[in-house]
């Protein structure tokens, strides 16, 4: 799930207020699709690929955050890489970015090529997703934003679930080179359809861009994986561990005090100081660290201890998707009813009781029944990050909230998979079941204890919950 509020309505006149831009939204919506597909897809590929590349553990582990690391650390970077040369320009730079390193990975015959295609993925992720967003809103206003939002939304939700079912076929089929591969013709179709459909707008004058912030964001939060990863090799005690832990909190530091010196920060780090914004950070950090590192976990249990094949796999994934669906439709009228502190504290109580589910039963029928219900009280609390991360700020300051909620979302889905990777470290080494009930366990006390903390760290009232949301 990808929980992400949109920026504060554009002042611009609409530059594509012609028929054209309904078809302009579709290609948007398709490069966005990809990107989210790609958050899952590799997942059922995981064992397939670390057969025939030789992979241990921790290469497996890098093979899905270093997408999701590069992507959320340097999201913010691409939103302001989008105000000061256009959208359409970070656009093409970002899908030509991606296609050159899906096929990377694609062709890859062993971890460097494979991390590195990964890594690349990422990073033309955090051009297209801040551009393609930018762009729609310019193109739509007043009550046509607001629908065209809403399909963007749609999409998310749709694309967690094709991931996991398109991963099966992928692999069960013409083989994971291709859950790579089948990016291509996507973003070339795109890439093709957009000098037609959306004319460039000339650069920013004087817009400073802020890349020591994001390469030190980024930096910071890959030593917290490395460390997080190493720490299921060697011990928390290791020098291995440790040290990259230490740094990860001096590259933080670093990062903060960047940001109060520069003159146009990458992310203005007071505002995190906000009560609203901190807690639906936090929330959104944890939400998606529970679902992609169930989503992670549950790949690697039911084909390398139970043995089914990728494409069983990808199918008994579906029931938590729909379930996920189900719970974003409800969630709004749960909002309106219950509040947000309400919402979010039984979300992450059903969250907890589902992986609770998953640590004490063994099977395939238990992990589907456990994932659901998992992944069901997960989605609120996904949406309820969002909503109060801008539903209790002002409105000139939804732009900045948004940034910040986006990249806590991408950075918990890579802690998520480095945690609970290293604490099924044994399991996952062996093909058994060893350390899956630990992992399960991390996270269940994990979603009991922000439960605990949530009525004090929402503020009381009602959120305005903002347009345009939407949880993948």
């Amino acid at each position: 799930m990808h929980g992400t509020a949109h920026h504060a309505p554009s002042t611009h006149p609409p530059v594509a207020a012609h028929p054209r831009r309904r078809l302009l939204l579709g290609v948007l919506c398709l490069a966005q699709f990809m990107l989210v597909v790609d958050v899952t897809v590799i997942n059922v590929a995981l064992p397939a690929i670390g057969a025939d590349l030789h992979l241990g553990r921790s290469a497996l582990t890098w093979a899905v955050t270093a997408y999701t690391l590069c992507f959320g650390g340097l999201m913010l970077l691409g939103g302001r890489l989008a105000d000061a040369f256009g959208p359409r320009r970070t656009l093409t730079a970002g899908l030509l970015l991606f296609t050159a390193a899906s096929l990377t990975a694609g062709l890859a015959d062993g971890p460097v090529l494979l991390l590195a295609g990964r890594a690349a993925q990422g990073v033309g992720a955090a051009l297209v997703s801040p551009a393609a967003l930018a762009a729609l809103t310019r193109a739509f206003d007043g009550p046509e934003r607001t629908r065209a939002l809403g399909v963007w939304a749609m999409l998310g939700g749709i694309g967690f679930a094709a991931g996991a079912m398109l991963g099966g076929l992928l692999t069960a089929g013409p083989g994971w080179h291709w859950v790579f591969f089948v990016n291509l013709p996507v973003a070339l179709a795109v890439l093709a359809a957009l000098p037609a459909l959306f004319p460039p707008t000339p650069p920013a004058a004087g817009r400073r861009i802020d890349l020591p912030g994001a390469l030190l964001v980024t930096a910071a939060t890959g030593a917290l994986v490395l460390g997080l990863v190493n720490a299921g090799d060697s011990g928390w005690g290791s020098a291995s561990a440790v040290l990259p832990l230490l740094g990860s909190l001096a590259l933080y530091g670093l990062f903060a005090a960047v940001e109060r010196r520069t003159d146009a920060p990458l992310m203005d780090v007071r505002i995190l100081a906000r009560r609203p914004v901190a807690a639906g950070s936090l929330l959104m950090l944890v939400a998606t660290a529970l679902l992609l590192g169930l989503v992670f976990l549950a790949s690697l249990y039911l084909q390398d201890v139970r043995r089914l094949s990728a494409l069983a796999t990808g199918a008994l994934v579906l029931p938590m998707a729909a379930g996920t669906a189900v719970a974003a439709h409800l969630t709004g009228r749960r909002l309106a009813r219950a509040g947000v502190r309400t919402v979010a504290t039984g979300g992450l109580l059903l969250a907890a009781a589902g992986i609770a589910l998953l640590a004490c039963t063994d099977g395939p029928a238990w992990t589907v029944a456990g994932l659901t219900l998992a992944a069901f009280g997960i989605v609120p609390v996904l949406v309820c990050a969002t909503t109060t991360a801008l539903g209790f700020v002002p409105h000139e300051e939804a732009g900045l909230a948004s940034g910040v909620v986006n990249t806590f979302h991408e950075v918990g889905g890579a802690i998520g998979i480095a945690v609970v990777s290293t604490a099924a470290a044994p399991g996952i080494a062996a093909h058994t079941s060893a350390g899956f009930p630990t992992a399960h366990l991390a996270l269940a006390t994990t979603a009991l204890l922000l439960a605990a903390l949530t009525p004090a760290l929402i503020p009381p009232g009602r959120a305005e919950r903002p347009a345009g949301m939407h949880a993948h």
